[in-house]
């Protein structure tokens, strides 16, 4: 279950880095931009220093998804116990992030779920590993 919770939030957490380079990087592009429903250039440059701000969020998921799977997969029990309380912070924080977009407008149901559906099936999976991971710990 662990090998699957971990490409399940290595997948998540490389979705954010996507959104990071579109909302960070390529925003001004028109491709991109149309991406996010904005409909005109004029927009997309009056938006551009919030989608800046905003990608860089999704990045700093990302990396903590990534640095909490590698301190997960560790042997020193701190350090793992370190790592999936990272992982399962970072996920519930992208799910959050999903929520909270599909409050904006029903609009955004489809975004929300491309970027929610992953970290959800994530988190559920980290959690169900770690419990298992306990009690087989416990069982020792």
């Amino acid at each position: 279950m662990a090998i699957l919770a971990t490409v399940v939030a290595a997948l998540a957490a490389a979705l954010h880095v996507l959104i990071f380079v579109m909302e960070s990087i390529g925003w001004s592009k028109p491709r991109v931009w149309r991406r996010f429903g904005v409909s005109d250039q004029a927009t997309a440059d009056a938006t551009r220093p919030m989608a800046y701000n905003q990608g860089f969020y999704n990045l700093f998921l990302a990396i903590g998804t990534v640095v909490g799977l590698v301190l997960w997969w560790m042997t020193d029990a701190a350090t793992t116990v370190a790592g999936f309380t990272l992982v399962v912070f970072a996920l519930a924080s992208m799910l959050a992030a999903a929520v909270v977009l599909v409050t904006s407008g029903a609009r955004y149901l489809r975004p929300a779920l491309i970027q929610g559906t992953l970290p959800a099936i994530g988190l559920v999976l980290t959690i169900i590993a770690g419990a298992s991971a306990g009690a087989a710990a416990a069982a020792v």
